[in-house]
């Protein structure tokens, strides 16, 4: 199906979102990061918004459509609630290990599918399921991995700070899924990320004023922070379209889009020398039986 394509094609370039912003972040100031983040994707999309409203983009999928206030109120909140999921999500990858962080992130589609089941009615066949279930044990397995880090998942503050932002964007995705309904893709990515680009300037604006030790905190430029923008405008249009495709299931497209945890993993064997590979390689195993399991159930 296209929509389980698409799903795939965002989970691969998720995957080198996490690794850049990872990059990013090391030793660098979080809030001007994110700001930054969030300004290039706006920078993004900017002129298609303009483009569209001037009437020289009048149809396709890079055309934005005009909106009422109603449907700016809800993509405003959609960026209050995306925004709040990254800022627990950069803290915590900031400090801890990325081949621990997208692991815990990957098991976001867990609460996923338990909204879909009782606020959309969705239904999962047998395939389905037991990828589900599949990745229910790597988180298990993951906490085994953490500990052997020193990471321990009950008392690790960096560790509620990725729970948070996996949760808030469980939410994120189910609230995706309503907006999808009736919107265009363009049109939420578009508008959602002016929206997040002005909030995320008003809390970098007041935390800097009213917090000294934020002044100080260093921040370094790196050519790998406009690449977390990109990959992530073109992970979130694969994603928006995914969801616009009829018969599209949000828990199967978050739980498929999770699988950007092997992307990562690659990066952070390979380029970043993160330890006890061999122990995290068995989690990633089974996420990948889950995904496979997933793909049957798609077909």
């Amino acid at each position: 199906m296209m929509w389980a394509a698409l799903a795939f094609i965002s989970a691969a370039l998720l995957g080198c979102y996490d690794f850049f912003k990872k990059i990013s972040l090391k030793d660098n100031s979080v809030l001007a990061v994110l700001f930054l983040n969030t300004l290039f994707s706006t920078l993004i999309f900017a002129p298609f918004i303009i483009l569209s409203h001037t009437g020289i983009i009048t149809e396709g999928v890079l055309h934005v459509p005009h909106a009422d206030i109603h449907t700016h109120i809800l993509l405003i909140l959609k960026a209050v609630i995306v925004l709040s999921s990254w800022l627990c999500g950069y803290i915590g990858i900031k400090h801890l290990p990325i081949t621990i962080v997208s692991p815990i992130q990957s098991t976001r589609p867990v609460l996923v599918l338990l909204g879909a089941l009782m606020i959309f009615g969705e239904q999962l066949n047998t395939y389905q399921w037991i990828g589900v279930m599949i990745a229910i044990v790597s988180f298990c397995l993951l906490s085994r991995s953490g500990k052997r880090e020193g990471i321990n998942f009950a008392h690790n503050r960096w560790i509620l700070f990725v729970i948070m932002a996996a949760i808030l964007g469980a939410v994120s995705a189910l609230y995706d899924k309503f907006l999808m309904r009736n919107l265009q893709p363009m049109l939420v990515q578009s508008w959602f990320n002016v929206y997040q680009c002005i909030l995320m300037g008003l809390i970098a604006t007041i935390l800097n004023t009213l917090s000294p030790t934020q002044r100080r905190k260093r921040f370094t430029w790196r050519s790998s922070i406009p690449m977390i923008s990109i990959f992530l405008a073109l992970a979130d249009f694969c994603y928006f379209s995914a969801l616009a495709q009829e018969g599209a299931l949000i828990a199967v497209v978050s739980m498929i889009r999770r699988g950007n945890v092997i992307v990562t993993f690659i990066f952070g064997a390979l380029l970043l020398h993160e330890k006890n590979l061999k122990s995290k390689a068995i989690d990633i195993l089974l996420i990948l039986i889950g995904l496979f399991f997933l793909y049957l159930g798609s077909k």
